[in-house]
């Protein structure tokens, strides 16, 4: 077993629930919430078919699904990890982690990395456990495998990164922070040679091999009057596009990076919680009371707003195709027409809320629900 330390810092931490801080105000003054606006008939502007489904375990942890050809890694919060055949459903191998699941799941095809209870960083390899590190910090984010490594951010914002093979430790980089900080997935990702993190307010590409910061680009300004206001981190769920990346700021701000200069490219308000998708014309965000919006990738300016999803606890969005595919918390997955909103499609699961973004893996549309169901879904 290896044994690893992040820097402890004191914070307090906030939690979002996943109506985000204007419903948790509403129940706590003792007013009621607003209710979802009703679906009416299903929408049939595609044709789209269950292919196959699996029950798995239950999910209540921030979950990010993730492919690598065929196959994508699952795991539960009872400790269960697996890796499937989104083709068919059919399990590749499975594993147990020996307690519960904090965060997960990351995956590069070989390598599984979750997070288990009490910040242990646990790697598999074709059903069997290769390393441990015990992290001494508390993980919401999802760790990322690429280039046979292991990334980890904390939520004392510290980095770290760790041999895929071997469970050496590489390099952990910590940065100053504020004192109050988001208990989410934050945004860890890969962009070709660059490991980009969000820390606050900023967006920050790191070099993977060394953990030096390349640079470092604000996204947003606060305009809070009070901590929680004030408060700013860069959700999971980056929309990139060639250099360009767009990313939340957590209920401040959608923005464009130009990740090559860097430079801002443009920066609009925008009261969300969760992350982006896009493709080379457009990027696509919820915000916190559900109104999916479409922004020009090139100017920020909005295409387009759509309210019928509104109060539905929406999952972050993922563009399929010609459409924007949201779940919501009563497990209906709703296909938006990437042009103007216009709903063409709504997909049904065991009834419990969609529990991470929906993949599409191939032509296989996957759906994970908290109650464990796995859904794979394919157009007819």
């Amino acid at each position: 077993m290896r044994t690893m330390l992040f820097k402890a810092q004191h914070r307090m931490w906030w939690v979002p629930m996943l109506a985000g801080l204007v419903l948790l105000g509403a129940c706590s003054s003792g007013v009621e919430k607003p209710k979802p606006v009703p679906l009416g008939p299903s929408p049939q502007g595609l044709a789209i078919k269950r292919s196959w489904s699996l029950a798995f375990g239950e999910v209540q942890f921030p979950l990010r699904t993730v492919s690598v050809g065929s196959d994508i890694a699952l795991a539960t919060s009872q400790g269960l990890v697996a890796v499937v055949d989104a083709r068919t459903g059919q399990e590749i191998w499975r594993a147990s982690v020996g307690s519960s699941v904090e965060a997960g799941v990351g995956f590069d095809g070989n390598y599984v990395a979750v997070v288990g209870q009490g910040g242990a960083l646990q790697v598999f390899k074709a059903g069997r456990q290769v390393w441990r590190a015990d992290l001494g910090t508390s993980v919401a984010t999802p760790p990322l495998v690429a280039g046979n490594r292991v990334f980890v951010l904390g939520t004392d914002r510290t980095v770290a990164a760790w041999d895929a093979a071997t469970g050496a430790l590489l390099w952990q980089q910590a940065r100053p922070g504020d004192p109050l900080v988001l208990k989410q997935p934050g945004l860890l990702a890969a962009l070709g040679d660059t490991l980009i993190v969000g820390q606050g307010a900023k967006l920050l590409g790191m070099n993977p091999l060394s953990g030096t910061v390349r640079w470092e680009q604000s996204v947003a300004s606060s305009r809070g009057t009070n901590e929680v206001e004030k408060l700013m981190d860069i959700p999971s769920g980056m929309a990139r596009s060639g250099q360009q990346v767009c990313v939340r700021a957590y209920q401040h701000a959608v923005a464009c990076v130009d990740s090559a200069k860097p430079s801002l490219v443009w920066s609009k308000p925008s009261n969300g919680f969760s992350g982006l998708a896009g493709d080379a014309d457009s990027v696509f965000g919820v915000d916190g009371q559900g109104v999916v919006t479409a922004y020009r990738r090139n100017s920020g300016d909005i295409q387009w707003s759509s309210n019928t999803l509104r109060y539905r606890q929406l999952t972050g969005p993922v563009v399929v195709g010609r459409s924007v595919v949201v779940g919501d918390s009563e497990g209906n997955v709703h296909l938006l027409a990437k042009t103007d909103g216009t709903p063409l499609a709504r997909l049904k699961t065991d009834g419990s809320a969609i529990a991470a973004v929906p993949v599409l893996v191939g032509q296989t549309l996957v759906v994970i629900t908290q109650r464990g169901g796995v859904f794979g879904f394919v157009p007819e």
